[in-house]
């Protein structure tokens, strides 16, 4: 008896907590009531507020209860480049189908399109944003979801520009189907963590694709990072995992498809590494599992450098890329194993399928050009073949250590 009195008391808290009765207001051109900030204030928890079409000047708008508020036919919210557009400081609110745009900029203040203050259980679904200085930010906020959002900026000058989608000091942020170009950074993630990042197609922004620091515990997966200053910068992170992404043409002087820069603990599976400068470029990096990856037609697949320890490379695909490997010292402590290489010259006597002589991806002119950067002038001449050749035969510069023991003969399906 005791036990159904406590539920029944706890069921009756839950009711009289909730709205018995939302309903639905029509705000904007054509209705009694034409600021959205006006229909904000005058509704009730549980509300929903549709936003008739049109384009709407009037100041920065703050969702202080929860509401779910709409968008008919994508309305314009214009910031005159003056004002921060949606500030939403409760939980349990949902802003979807507006086109926001035209943000102010401050180089104190990280001003937004749609700015998430220390709240939780937010949706920002299906909205436009164009030439906002930070697209949609979550400040210090949990369990919120940001999908199906087109995130556009013009501005190149990276100090005039905030990043697309950036989250600080959150927690569990759905970050689902969104496209974002032409900020400074893509996705910016900081102290961030048990997010997950899906399926965002994020291209020609002027920085990094993604860029994460201290943000643990996260999974990534497929993505696109594509044309971008560079792809994704990962920093001082422990457990991440990167699945079934592409990091496609991130070309330049001191561009990668993805920089890891002290890491651990890490898996990287099933991912495409095509037309980079550098696929990936590892710097002080541990315990990472690299399986079923493509590296194909890159300058270098990898450069890992001797500070790396415990990195698993196995089963992953090397194809016509310009190095397969470089490194900057001859002490290696990584494991290579079982992937294929298209310029492994050895032979398959038993026809199983393995070479029957190792294969080491370092090639002496990759050490020179590491040690000599200008030596990349004498690229496909006579004399870098004929350094390859000698170094096959009699190893002096690369690293003893550094060769997989058992290459395929064929590549994988991946």
């Amino acid at each position: 008896m005791k036990k159904n009195v406590l539920l029944l008391g706890f069921v009756f808290f839950l009711i009289s907590n909730q709205p018995i009765f939302s309903e639905t207001i029509r705000v904007g051109y054509g209705q009694k009531i034409t600021r959205i900030q006006e229909g904000i204030d005058l509704s009730k928890p549980g509300d929903t507020l549709l936003v008739t079409e049109g384009t709407y000047r009037q100041g920065n708008i703050i969702i202080n209860k929860p509401l779910v508020i709409k968008g008919i036919n994508h309305p314009v919210i214009d910031g005159e480049y003056k004002y921060e557009l949606f500030s939403i400081k409760s939980p349990y609110v949902t802003v979807e189908g507006f086109n926001v745009q035209h943000s102010g900029h401050s180089s104190m203040v990280d001003i937004a399109g749609i700015k998430i203050y220390n709240t939780h259980h937010v949706t920002i679904a299906n909205n436009i944003l164009v030439d906002n200085f930070f697209g949609i930010y979550s400040q210090q906020s949990q369990r919120c979801i940001i999908k199906n959002n087109q995130v556009s900026a013009t501005t190149t000058a990276t100090e005039r520009s905030g990043n697309g989608i950036h989250c600080w000091k959150s927690d569990s942020i759905h970050i689902y189907n969104n496209k974002v170009s032409g900020h400074r950074d893509g996705i910016y993630l900081e102290f961030v963590t048990h997010s997950p990042v899906e399926k965002n197609d994020i291209q020609n922004n002027n920085r990094y694709g993604l860029h994460f620091m201290f943000a643990h515990n996260n999974t990534y997966s497929e993505n696109i990072f594509r044309h971008n200053g560079a792809g994704v910068a990962v920093m001082y992170t422990r457990n991440v995992v990167m699945k079934n992404n592409r990091f496609e043409d991130n070309w330049g002087d001191a561009a990668y498809g993805l920089l890891l820069k002290e890491i651990n603990d890490g898996v990287i599976e099933g991912n495409h590494f095509e037309g980079n400068t550098s696929g990936i470029f590892m710097d002080g990096s541990t315990r990472i599992d690299m399986q079923k990856n493509t590296f194909k037609g890159n300058g270098w697949a990898i450069k890992m450098q001797a500070s790396c320890m415990d990195v698993n490379l196995e089963k992953n695909n090397f194809i016509g890329n310009t190095f397969d490997v470089g490194t900057n010292g001859s002490l290696v402590l990584n494991t290579f194993k079982n992937n294929y290489w298209d310029k492994y010259e050895g032979y398959d006597l038993n026809k199983d399928r393995i070479g029957d002589i190792p294969y080491r991806p370092v090639s002496m002119y990759s050490m020179i050009v590491e040690r000599n950067p200008p030596a990349m002038m004498l690229f496909r001449s006579f004399i870098t073949t004929l350094l390859d050749k000698t170094e096959k035969v009699l190893p002096s510069l690369t690293p003893e250590n550094l060769k997989d023991e058992y290459p395929l003969m064929k590549p994988l399906p991946l």
